[in-house]
């Protein structure tokens, strides 16, 4: 799969520096995936939710939220935000 924008990912590592080797091992995950539907992405991180047309992947280890849009036929990830677990929990980010 190919990702759009690295930049919500270079913005987390650089307030959370201890998520560059979780956010690097998911990207090259990511990247050398190509998975036909959802189900094929819960087989390859385990941990994935699926709300409304975003998908949440939890990332280095249940503390962070990676939150984006995927476009299986396309093969094209777009992130749009990766958070804490906390502001997860707020739920800001559902609108």
């Amino acid at each position: 799969m190919r990702l759009i924008s690295r930049k919500a990912l270079r913005e987390l590592e650089g307030k959370h520096p201890e998520t560059v080797s979780p956010l690097s091992a998911w990207h090259l995950a990511i990247r050398h995936s190509s998975p036909k539907h959802p189900s094929e992405l819960r087989g390859i991180f385990g941990s994935v939710d699926f709300v409304g047309d975003l998908t949440v992947i939890k990332v280095g280890g249940n503390k962070f939220r990676l939150i984006a849009r995927i476009d299986y036929r396309y093969q094209i990830v777009f992130v749009k935000t990766i958070l804490t677990h906390k502001k997860y929990d707020e739920g800001a980010w559902r609108q």
